[in-house]
């Protein structure tokens, strides 16, 4: 019978091949023969670990979540509140996507695959989901006070579509470097592309849409 450390390091093998395999061939099109052989063990053996590959997911699902939690709290007490709004923006716009690139597959496995896993599946991880979004609500709160909540809420997921598409195109080891990236992305959230060459940065919304 395995250890206990024998069960956690072969679990963390067992996550590590799983996101990584999420990622390239999707939820659907992976199996738990192809994450064991990728992991080195038996295919059997996976069940050592995870009752079935929809508790697998769950948990690859979670870790991706947790980094993403983890860099905004660590952005939140890094970045006082008197900061202007462009910088602290751009702060956690940068802490998002080190998340999704700088931390292995687990969040980018969850960008990418969370809405095409089975329904069970979401259902556990919304909650998680969105303690992460009522973080990001609470900071367009502070940053942006006297707008509207429907405008807030429209712009902070445009935001999002914006941050986590980069998952489709973007090169962490190309020219471009994540910082301009997470720059690049905040000031088009907030001055716009017409602005950008005209006009110095600015922390205006408008509180109507």
């Amino acid at each position: 019978m395995p250890t206990d450390v024998e069960r956690t390091t072969g679990r963390r093998r067992v996550l590590d091949a799983a996101a990584e395999l999420f990622v390239r061939q999707g939820y659907a099109g992976t199996t738990l023969r192809q994450i064991a052989a990728a992991a080195g063990i038996k295919a059997g053996s996976v069940y050592h670990h995870f009752a079935s590959k929809e508790e697998l997911f769950v948990a690859v699902l979670h870790d991706g979540i947790a980094v993403m939690v983890h860099a905004f709290d660590a952005t939140v007490a890094d970045s006082p509140d008197t900061d202007p709004v462009d910088v602290r923006l751009t702060a956690h716009v940068r802490a998002h996507l080190g998340a999704v690139f700088e931390h292995g597959p687990y969040t980018t496995a969850h960008v990418t695959s969370f809405f095409n896993a089975p329904p069970e599946v979401r259902a556990t991880v919304v909650p998680e989901r969105d303690d992460y979004e009522l973080k990001w609500a609470e900071l367009f709160e502070q940053m942006f006070p006297g707008v509207d909540a429907h405008s807030l809420r429209l712009r902070r997921l445009i935001l999002f579509g914006a941050m986590n598409a980069t998952v489709e195109w973007f090169d962490p080891h190309g020219k471009l470097p994540l910082d301009e990236l997470a720059s690049t992305i905040s000031d088009q959230f907030l001055n716009g592309v017409t602005h950008h060459y005209d006009h110095a940065p600015t922390t205006h919304m408008s509180s109507t849409l």
